[in-house]
């Protein structure tokens, strides 16, 4: 009895493993071209106009605001009020793209937060196929922008992002900055660094599927090694916290490395997926799979 209940279980896993790396439909309100613009609640009518002339878009574009209190909202648990600060500046730009396109991202007065941050982090909360540009009247850190990105994405295609998404992409986005600050060095060199660790991290929180804060832990510390990285003891600790809360999204992994292998520009060097990766740990599993199956009939042969 406990071996067919095995075999039951085997045979689900099954169905299961070939269910997860299906991919998921696209936006059905989603049309190529249309355009929606984020802009920060504390810019001045003078700055809002600059902006959009910056954006090359007209005065009529569909615009939305970001306030201060969004922007505490979703960064309020990652970091401290005084660095969110007190003013709503940060907009964005989102530009619905051809299905299956991937992810563009750009950026004006951003001093901490690089494109590839951006693109990893919106990519989490489930943008896709869209043109992304940040900017700002002044130089800014940018770390409000990711805001501004989903909220513009919901309304160019009509499909609510759960908040639960939003706040662990805003999550992933401070913990990036973290890491670059552990690298040090050149701002850029060091975000597309740390933007690249993440990255890797989610694929090995995706195939691993780590039960325990010290599995989590164990996945940071080599994810690190292999990337050259020195993690300080209270960033491992807060990723350890992200690593948990990412995994409650349930992605699609499949989806998410799909939309990372498309990133046009740039990105494409910065963010990349180990895709055979995945092929080999999802094969190792059907391996084990079948050599349950048969186990199963090989015990049942010599109870005969």
């Amino acid at each position: 009895m406990k071996l067919l209940s095995k075999l039951a279980l085997a045979s689900l896993s099954l169905v299961t493993a070939f269910t997860v790396v299906l991919p998921t439909g696209t936006f059905a309100d989603a049309v190529e071209g249309d355009t929606v613009v984020t802009l920060g609640k504390d810019l001045t009518i003078q700055q809002q106009d600059s902006i959009l002339a910056e954006m090359k878009v007209p005065s009529n574009v569909n615009k939305i605001f970001v306030t201060n209190q969004e922007e505490h909202q979703y960064l309020g648990k990652y970091m401290s009020a005084a660095t969110i600060g007190t003013r709503a500046l940060s907009s964005a730009k989102i530009t619905i793209a051809a299905p299956g396109s991937g992810i563009s991202v750009k950026t004006n007065n951003i001093t901490t937060i690089t494109d590839a941050m951006y693109a990893n982090a919106a990519i989490t909360a489930g943008v896709r196929d869209a043109d992304i540009y940040v900017t700002a009247p002044i130089r800014v850190s940018g770390t409000a922008g990711l805001t501004g990105i989903i909220k513009a994405f919901e309304k160019a295609t009509g499909k609510q992002i759960s908040e639960n998404q939003k706040q662990v992409a805003n999550q992933e986005i401070v913990r990036t900055q973290d890491i670059a600050k552990d690298i040090g060095g050149d701002s850029q060199t060091a975000g597309n660094q740390a933007a690249q660790f993440m990255n890797n991290l989610k694929q090995e929180i995706a195939t691993q599927n780590p039960q325990s804060a010290q599995e989590y832990r164990d996945i940071i510390i080599n994810v690190a090694g292999d990337l050259n990285i020195n993690l300080n003891q209270t960033t491992i600790d807060q990723l350890v916290q992200y690593g948990q809360a990412f995994s409650t999204l349930n992605i699609d992994y499949n989806q998410l490395s799909d939309q990372i292998s498309k990133l046009r520009g740039s990105l494409g060097d910065v963010l990349s997926v180990d895709p055979q990766g995945i092929i080999d740990t999802i094969l190792e599993f059907i391996g084990s799979i079948f050599s349950t199956i048969g186990d199963f009939f090989t015990s049942s042969s010599s109870q005969q």
